[in-house]
């Protein structure tokens, strides 16, 4: 079981961003603008959601998850899928992650939620090695 902290939901964005679409001050290719990183990352390590997109109404959405955070080093910016996540956040003290809706038909993406996941302690520094040793 992961334990998720300072959760921030941006479904009020979401709402608000799809009603300036609908009345036509926000044009589509304004909103369907995935990269090809962030498609291929939706393709290898998104998970599938029950509900359609907004913008095409027919193609599932899928979710992505990001992590970042300084303990993570090389993985920072990275895509991750819900199995390596929970191992993650046994390991590391803290890391942010980001879920992203995308849709693989017409590239709808939007930040969902984030969080914050880790065991909140913090990592026992090793000693630094000298010239000597």
């Amino acid at each position: 079981m992961r334990n998720q902290r300072q959760v921030v939901d941006y479904a009020l964005q979401r709402r608000a961003l799809l009603a300036a679409v609908r009345s036509g001050r926000v044009g589509d290719h304004e909103v369907c603008d995935a990269s090809p990183y962030l498609l291929r990352a939706a393709k290898f390590h998104g998970r599938a959601e029950d509900r359609a997109c907004p913008m095409c109404r027919h193609a599932p959405l899928t979710l992505v998850s990001w992590v970042y955070g300084d303990e993570l080093k090389h993985v920072s910016g990275s895509a991750r899928t819900p199995a390596e996540l929970t191992r993650m956040a046994a390991l590391f003290a803290e890391f942010t992650v980001y879920d992203v809706e995308v849709c693989r038909t017409c590239h709808w993406n939007h930040l969902v939620l984030s969080y914050v996941l880790g065991t909140g302690e913090p990592q026992p520094k090793r000693p630094r090695r000298t010239a000597g040793q």
